[in-house]
């Protein structure tokens, strides 16, 4: 794995389906979820994390950083698409669906200003890792992670099961750094399950 493409951990818009907040962090779920991931991508060869510049990104980097000693380099173009003035508005009070194909948030982006930018974001993360010998870690947002993958990432083989809808709180995703970037792991959650089957079976969290 070259390039591993991780998103935030949960936060309270997140359980309570609501159009996020910029400033909104992990609560606390989302704190024990950044720390497994941490355990998970130590084991990797890390070099270099690259985080959206918003606080439940950086919270989902920092125990990573604090476990390998590498600095986290933080970017804008990460972000989660703007929702604008509906930022904070629960789904359920919504009008229109805000991830229909033509819908235009007011104040913020639109889809084709939104893919313009993750294209961007495929472009510096690419960049990142041509200079770096190792794992590069991206961790971002859902919707970020779906358009990397629909858009600039090729399938594995043939057949090969849709991009989800909806990429879990710190799931793992990763692809190969050289054309055609080819996926070679989907929404893994899997150091989460781990955990809760440890915790069935009685033992420490």
């Amino acid at each position: 794995m070259t390039i591993v493409l991780v998103r935030h951990g949960e936060t309270a818009g997140n359980a309570g389906l609501i159009l996020q907040r910029a400033e909104i962090p992990l609560n606390e779920r989302g704190i024990e979820q950044a720390a497994r991931l941490a355990a998970r991508l130590a084991e990797l060869q890390c070099v270099h994390i690259l985080c959206s510049d918003l606080p439940r990104a950086r919270m989902t980097a920092q125990p990573l950083a604090a476990r390998t000693g590498l600095t986290v380099e933080e970017s804008p173009l990460l972000q989660e698409r703007n929702f604008g003035d509906l930022r904070g508005t629960p789904y359920a009070a919504l009008q229109e669906n805000p991830f229909g194909p033509s819908f235009a948030p007011p104040n913020g982006e639109d889809w084709a200003m939104f893919h313009a930018r993750v294209a961007q974001a495929f472009e510096l993360i690419v960049a990142r890792r041509r200079a770096l010998t190792g794992t590069l870690i991206v961790v971002t947002h859902g919707l970020v992670c779906r358009a990397l993958i629909e858009r600039h990432i090729a399938p594995l083989h043939a057949g090969t099961a849709p991009v989800p809808e909806r990429f879990d709180n710190t799931s793992v995703s990763s692809f190969d750094a050289e054309p055609p970037h080819t996926i070679r792991l989907l929404n893994c959650t899997q150091h989460l399950l781990e955990t809760a089957a440890h915790a069935r079976q009685g033992g420490a969290v």
